[in-house]
């Protein structure tokens, strides 16, 4: 086991608690599958009422995975990159599928691999420190983790919008939209996890009660331009109605979109598109892990990691660099199922 995960019983509630502060608890596979060990055992385990899962020190909630691994592996055969991804979809599915109460803090950065854990839970809590994002496509990367599913949930095209731009979302905003269903001032927190230790079958009575009104949801001022803008499951379309409006806005949102891999982009729209009418969040996560497979070995991941993570000078060099350059052969590719050896399979 890995001490990157502190995992205990606490009265009637397991405990999962990130510990990798130092990379603000981007997850390992080894962390991936303790945690999923330990649902494992308490999900038969009448002792064990419900499950809490947060970080110990630190900032953030969970930042992501390990994209650094991920890269390396990518470059050679993609083996290691392939089982983190199938280790992890499997503790998604885990967690979205689980038949007791699951409570996920999202108390600081909330983001990739982090939003993979809290968004299956039945309550997920938002602070003040919230910072909630899927920014993949930064890294010519795609929303994975279930954002196809989530994303594709969420008010008229706002999933599109934060699927593309990797736009960060504060506790008040994710309260607004459905991500959290409760908003707690951070101080409140402590008790909060105390008190559901003690009453582990009043968790909504605790949290409603601990909850205060957030502020203004700031997104939702522009949620008219956003289902305008970004209408269209059609890249390039996106790109025209933002240069033609011309606004301060579009002007500003359009120039995020031209910094991200226009591979990925094209693939987080089809994703959306497709995860909007999964039947199941297992098919979701079946076709994620294909994408994902090729996509960890693509020119455009490795480039990504290279210029955000490795050299930080942020000038990748995308190719294709422009959203004309990516065909529907190369994104059909992407998105062909796998042989059956080679498939996900849920736990």
């Amino acid at each position: 086991m890995t001490d990157d995960v502190l995992i205990q019983q606490d009265g009637p509630v397991g405990r999962i608690r990130l510990n990798r502060p130092k990379a603000l608890h981007a997850l390992t596979t080894d962390m991936c599958v303790a945690m999923l060990a330990a649902l494992d055992a308490w999900r038969t385990d009448p002792a064990v009422e419900a499950v809490v899962i947060d970080h110990a020190e630190g900032r953030g909630f969970c930042a992501g995975g390990d994209i650094r691994m991920l890269a390396e592996s990518g470059a050679k055969d993609g083996t290691d990159a392939r089982a983190f991804f199938h280790t992890e979809y499997r503790l998604n599915h885990r967690l979205f599928t689980f038949a007791k109460p699951t409570v996920a803090f999202m108390d600081g950065i909330t983001m990739g691999g982090g939003v993979g854990l809290a968004c299956p839970c039945d309550f997920r809590i938002a602070t003040e420190n919230t910072k909630f994002a899927m920014p993949e496509t930064g890294i010519g990367l795609f929303p994975d983790v279930g954002g196809g599913w989530y994303l594709s949930r969420l008010p008229g095209r706002i999933g599109q919008y934060l699927a593309l731009t990797g736009h960060r979302l504060d506790g008040a905003e994710c309260h607004a939209l459905g991500l959290a269903t409760h908003y707690l001032p951070s101080a409140a927190l402590e008790e909060a996890k105390a008190r559901i230790t003690t009453d582990a079958q009043a968790i909504a009575a605790i949290l409603t009660d601990l909850s205060v009104a957030p502020p203004p949801a700031r997104l939702l001022d522009q949620r008219e331009a956003i289902d305008r803008l970004f209408a269209s499951d059609v890249l390039e379309d996106i790109y025209a109605a933002l240069a033609a409006d011309g606004g301060d806005w579009a002007t500003q949102t359009l120039a995020t979109l031209k910094t991200k891999s226009p591979q990925t982009m094209k693939v987080s729209l089809r994703l959306l598109h497709e995860g909007a009418m999964m039947p199941t969040f297992e098919d979701e996560m079946r076709q994620e892990y294909a994408v994902g497979a090729r996509v960890v070995q693509r020119h455009d991941f490795l480039e990504g990691v290279r210029a955000v993570i490795v050299d930080k000078d942020n000038a990748p060099r995308w190719d294709p660099a422009t959203p004309e350059g990516v065909t529907d052969h190369v994104i059909d590719q992407i998105f062909a199922p796998l042989p059956d050896a080679e498939a996900w399979t849920p736990h």
